[in-house]
């Protein structure tokens, strides 16, 4: 769908973003383009990934942030700066803050994951801890930044943080000239804002793409409403794309600029950042992953060439396995399987050697005698597998049921 209006003044021009392009000489890296045969052939047209989560901060946040906080004033700056995020946008006012030598005070949610808070402390910021979730955390910021007369750094509501997300998409179109589809995921529009003023200034045929997680989309009420809307559940494993509000200012942009937004599962989120890691050696976020799953799970409706955008990698280890664990499962590379057997001796060894033959790897295994359900002569066993793909799954319950076990997925 397009969401297209006319729109007499843009907050945000090229000039913009071509001046925070030499702002940012020297302090953001020109990070580089990846090639992913795996995508170009489910696509059928070359496919690249714009490698962000190869940022200085591991995400694309130091640029919008940096442009922003070169832009106070000298007496701005003396008072220095406050920021409440999770993670990227922290590290990113942090280390911009650093650079330029101003003093930097960043609220994070009591349960941030504990690498992001202590390397927004290492970038040389005082952080703060508050709330359970980013609104009391932003609550707090905002309270700060009255009391003491620093200058709140919104992570998106704003141009010159809109200016600073452009330049990737002027990097892109350099580094791939011939691109047609330039896809980027969407939390409050700051990033997909800026590439498509940068974009569609310069080549006005390259469609965007918007990806929004499913559990956390305000992209598309608002864009039907035709102004911001609040959402008000938020469930989503990206952290970096969990909002619940368009900002002001990007929303104007995305709707005039932005060709189409999208929505992706959890699963394909999980699909993606494992397709990342696999196949392209790549740690990225599940925010950054977001682009990735949406051409997974319809490769064939993107014009190529198509360039992903890997927004982020900062992905806290726990959380990795748990998406690792469960982007596995959901591409079959995992079964849990109860089977129920004849209690006796030598049972158990016969079962396991049926699941040798069937070349399925056993991770975890438990063994139920107990349950009122059994018989007097009856056990159950609990497997936990992992296997080849879907085939294999049904390759494996099949030579169970085969071998006359009773078998529950």
């Amino acid at each position: 769908m397009n969401f297209r209006t006319p729109h007499p003044f843009p907050p945000v021009i090229l000039d913009d973003v071509r001046g925070a392009r030499k702002m940012l000489s020297g302090v953001a890296r020109m990070t580089p383009m990846e090639g992913s045969r795996h995508l170009s052939a489910l696509v059928g047209a070359p496919v690249h990934f714009k490698c962000e989560n190869l940022q200085r901060t591991g995400s694309f946040k130091l640029r919008g942030a940096y442009v922003r906080i070169a832009g106070l004033s000298p007496v701005e700056r003396a008072a220095g700066v406050v920021a409440a995020s999770a993670g990227n946008h922290a590290q990113g006012v942090a280390l911009a803050s650093a650079l330029l030598g101003v003093r930097s005070t960043v609220f994070m949610p009591v349960g941030a994951p504990l690498p992001k808070v202590a390397a927004t402390r290492e970038y040389g910021a005082e952080v703060r801890l508050h709330g359970h979730v980013v609104d009391e955390t932003l609550a707090a910021a905002e309270e700060y930044a009255q009391e003491t007369g620093a200058v709140f750094i919104h992570p998106f509501d704003h141009p010159d943080i809109i200016a600073g997300q452009g330049t990737v998409g002027l990097e892109i179109l350099e580094q791939c000239p011939e691109v047609r589809t330039i896809v980027v995921g969407i939390g409050g529009g700051g990033l997909a804002a800026g590439i498509a003023v940068a974009v569609k200034a310069i080549r006005p045929d390259v469609r965007i793409v918007g990806v929004q997680a499913a559990g956390a989309a305000c992209y598309p009420p608002s864009l039907a409403a035709g102004h911001p809307v609040a959402i008000g559940s938020l469930q989503t494993m990206a952290d970096g794309i969990k909002v619940g509000r368009p900002g002001d200012v990007p929303f104007e942009l995305v709707r005039e600029l932005v060709d189409e937004v999208r929505t992706v599962s959890e699963a394909e989120l999980s699909s993606a950042l494992l397709l990342c890691l696999e196949r392209a050696k790549l740690v990225v976020e599940p925010a950054g992953a977001s682009p990735v799953a949406a051409l997974l799970s319809d490769p064939e409706s993107f014009r190529g060439p198509v360039v992903a955008l890997l927004s982020g990698g900062n992905v806290d280890p726990l959380l990795m396995q748990r998406i690792l664990t469960h982007g596995m499962a959901t591409a079959g590379r995992y079964l849990s399987l109860r089977v129920r057997l004849t209690d006796r001796p030598g049972a158990l060894a016969t079962l396991l050697s049926v699941l040798t033959v069937a070349d399925a790897n056993i991770l975890d295994i438990g063994h139920v005698r107990t349950d009122p359900r059994l018989g007097l002569t009856e056990a159950e066993v609990d497997l936990h597998l992992e296997t080849k793909g879907p085939e294999h799954c049904e390759e494996v319950t099949a030579e169970l049921r085969g071998a006359g076990y009773l078998v529950t997925e």
